[in-house]
């Protein structure tokens, strides 16, 4: 008899852009597990705090949270002078 698997989640992503949109790496918000419960959100270099603000190192929260602190930053994202909105309305006027 062969031991059960366990499939662990480890990482979550929330963009406001699909899938296939060439900018999504750039607009997209990562929830990373760090162990033992624990939670950051981030993109490159910039991390979130749970009231949604910008810190310069992880802060570690649990999973609830951590999605709605996603959930809340990834529409408000700018890259390089330009927000979600501008890309999704530049997109839709091509």
């Amino acid at each position: 008899m062969s031991p059960e698997q366990v499939v662990t989640v480890t990482r979550y992503e929330v963009s406001c852009l699909p899938e296939e949109h060439r900018d999504r790496r750039h607009f997209t918000v990562r929830v990373q597990h760090t162990g033992y419960g624990a939670w950051v959100v981030g993109r490159d270099d910039e991390w979130y705090g749970p009231q949604f603000d910008p810190r310069e190192r992880p802060v570690e929260m649990d999973l609830v949270t951590a999605l709605k602190v996603a959930n809340v930053v990834a529409p408000l994202m700018v890259v390089n002078g330009r927000t979600v909105a501008d890309v999704l309305a530049h997109e839709g006027g091509q």
